[in-house]
């Protein structure tokens, strides 16, 4: 049979309804371990002579499912799942580094994501540095003799710029540097690093792969020597893995996932738009704006602009929070990716464990607002944000 569809993918990939039983939906392999049939088959699963399934932190057919999944949407070898976003970007990491190491960064990333690059570094002796990475020299003038890393965030968390992922690999190959790239804001739906030239790739799965805001998870999808490697060694031994019924909870919500982007990328166009021309509205970044800095690279490497709308508002801190208490159907949370719109101040929320200084760096300012939209009526969504910014 020929290579599937992407939505072909999201439904019927790392499953085969035959082997389990004739169930058509994933069954919940709900155990913590797994029996051997002698003692020496355990000896032979132990020692690696026979594949099976030993204990769920190693491994669990739920989970397996979903790993092979999310392998066939990202266009990679092989897959990892994880207990949450921050545990796939930690095993990521430390399997790259070693004291003394350099990890180059995209200009800006998650907080949670900052946070733990400064414990590397505090802890660790593991440094890292921001570049815009806008060009081939500018990213060659930033790699050091000690850089192991290329980490990347496209679109960048909360800005929403670009980096041109196939630059970037470019030069990572040339300089033998593995390049990372959290694909969040995207899902694989809408862009596939791997496919660009880059070695792993990562996502906080509670976002668009969940689409329901019920699950904390993690995917990291790569070669199968560089996942096998993370596996025996930074997902085993710190153990940050996943549950079999998260990760049944992570196919359900995949199923859908490619209808779901086509919703969030026309609602968010809509909204965009009608936010690009309001009065209050000082600066909107949405990568399917012809006027974002980094259209051509959009159109280059993203299928569509993703359902992520940042905005400033003509005005400060104040004006930003009164305008949030004044929405009626978007909800203030801090997640992304749901069937809710959700709207977060990253100054205050997101980004508030990034010093001020360096907020400023990366572009965060005290009047942005990071907006991700649901799969609402966008007639309903535009209302509640016109009537909202009517108020302040």
């Amino acid at each position: 049979m020929k290579k599937q569809q992407f939505e072909t993918m999201t439904i019927h990939g790392g499953y085969r309804s035959n082997e389990f039983k004739g169930s058509l939906a994933p069954p919940i392999f709900q155990t913590s371990t797994f029996t051997f049939e002698n003692a020496e088959q355990g000896e032979r699963r132990f020692s690696g002579e026979e594949d099976g399934f030993i204990y769920s932190r190693l491994g669990n057919p739920t989970v397996a499912s979903l790993e092979q999944r999310m392998a066939q949407l990202e266009q990679a070898e092989a897959a990892l799942a994880f207990g949450s976003g921050m545990a796939a970007v930690s095993a990521i990491l430390l399997s790259l580094t070693r004291t003394g190491d350099h990890i180059l960064c995209s200009q800006g990333v998650y907080g949670c994501t900052f946070g733990l690059l400064k414990l590397m570094e505090e802890k660790y002796k593991i440094t890292h540095d921001f570049s815009s990475m806008r060009s081939r020299d500018e990213l060659l003038q930033a790699i050091r003799p000690e850089t192991t890393c290329l980490y990347i965030e496209t679109p960048i968390n909360p800005t929403m710029q670009l980096v041109d992922l196939e630059m970037v690999a470019d030069v990572g190959r040339e300089k033998g540097i593995p390049v990372v790239v959290d694909n969040t804001f995207c899902s694989p739906y809408l862009q596939n690093p791997l496919a660009l030239g880059c070695d792993i790739v990562v996502h906080s799965a509670t976002k668009y792969i969940s689409g329901h805001g019920d699950v904390i998870a993690g995917i990291a999808a790569g070669s199968k020597e560089m996942m096998a490697k993370i596996a025996q060694t930074t997902q085993k031994d710190i153990g940050g893995v996943l549950s079999p019924f998260d990760a049944w909870l992570l196919l359900r919500g995949l199923k859908t996932l490619a209808v779901r982007m086509d919703r969030h990328t026309e609602n968010a166009e809509k909204l965009a738009a009608f936010l690009c021309e309001h009065d209050k509205v000082a600066q909107v970044y949405f990568p399917g704006n012809s006027k974002h800095p980094d259209y051509r690279i959009a159109n280059k490497q993203m299928r569509k602009p993703g359902g992520l709308i940042s905005f400033e508002l003509k005005g400060d801190k104040r004006a930003a929070q009164a305008f949030m208490n004044e929405l009626q159907l978007i909800q203030i949370a801090v997640s992304l990716g749901d069937a809710e719109t959700l709207i977060q101040h990253p100054a205050t929320m997101t980004h508030a464990s990034v010093p001020p200084e360096n907020r400023v760096q990366m572009g965060i300012s005290d009047s942005l607002l990071r907006l991700s939209v649901g799969l609402e009526a966008w007639e309903d969504l535009r209302e509640d944000l016109e009537n909202a910014l009517a108020k302040i």
